[in-house]
């Protein structure tokens, strides 16, 4: 199968370089045109547009922003996919706007599968990101191939839908994580504790995260480059107070941070690092968290 993939930023260009590695046949783009290019150089074909791309494949990956740019290109890619092909969606998206844009595909004979990945862009960078996927059982085992091209851990959780509920959730939990991680590393260093040390024994500790293991680490070296966003934090933020109010669970933590995090993009900007929001505390108690042997980004 001939595969595209369209969006090719942070996350989406390690997982279409994770198809090409694997020896998937794929076609790129992406409106920055260097992205493009980086990827011819890995064996890629590159095309001039997302309908130029839908018409050349058997099946579509995308990963992008929000869904309201999903839905534009999903638009364009539909006046070229052929009936019964497949669009894998990688990005974040509600679950109403995933069954939705669903209904939308269909009407074009183009089957919708769900597909968020977890776990950072570090992991996406080597394959082993966490896949999460919802539709038919059917065409999670057509592509499920592909799938494992890009990660290492794949979840099919039901029907359409399914995966949005589960990454949002997973992304709530992150959020509270980091925003706790800080809190508790602003103890250490205002207790007089050496933070390398104490970074390792909350690492080895009941007390452990993933958020700590890895986003505590850029924290630490003052870069905070994690790839993702105040903005993109606040989307997922949003849909999983949408879920509460839908499902009847008061999600009083993440209500709590979905405020913190409003106060970050206030202080920094939207387009800011997602992990800056512990520097909220950093710079209202004038105490910065730095400390040797900590890397500027994931590997």
């Amino acid at each position: 199968m001939k595969y595209g993939y369209i969006g090719l930023g942070n996350l989406g260009g390690h997982l279409a370089a994770s198809l090409i590695r694997d020896g998937f046949d794929v076609v790129v783009f992406d409106r920055d045109t260097a992205l493009s290019d980086r990827h011819r150089a890995m064996g890629a074909t590159v095309a001039t547009s997302a309908a130029d791309l839908a018409g050349q494949v058997d099946h579509v990956f995308t990963c992008l922003p929000s869904p309201a740019v999903s839905e534009a290109v999903l638009a364009e890619v539909l006046t070229t996919l052929k009936p019964g092909s497949t669009w894998i969606e990688n990005s974040t998206l509600g679950r109403d706007d995933i069954v939705r844009l669903g209904g939308l595909a269909a009407e074009s004979g183009v089957n919708l599968l769900e597909s968020p990945v977890t776990g950072g862009v570090h992991l996406a960078a080597r394959g082993e990101i966490t896949v999460l996927v919802g539709g038919d059982k059917a065409l999670f085992d057509l592509h499920k191939p592909a799938l494992q091209a890009i990660g290492n851990k794949i979840f099919h959780m039901g029907p359409l839908g399914s995966a949005a509920v589960i990454k949002v959730i997973t992304n709530m939990l992150a959020f509270i994580h980091l925003v706790a991680d800080g809190e508790a590393l602003m103890l250490a260093k205002r207790g007089g504790l050496d933070l390398k040390t104490a970074w390792e024994a909350i690492t080895a500790s009941s007390g452990t995260s993933f958020v700590h293991e890895t986003e505590g680490q850029l924290i630490l070296n003052g870069s905070y480059d994690i790839a993702f966003t105040m903005d993109l934090a606040l989307k997922d933020l949003g849909f999983a107070m949408g879920f509460g109010r839908e499902f009847g669970v008061p999600l009083d933590l993440a209500g709590l941070t979905a405020q913190t995090f409003l106060k970050g993009k206030a202080a920094y900007g939207g387009a800011a690092q997602s992990t800056q929001i512990v520097k909220l505390l950093e710079d209202v108690l004038k105490t910065d968290l730095r400390a040797e042997g900590f890397p500027a980004r994931l590997e």
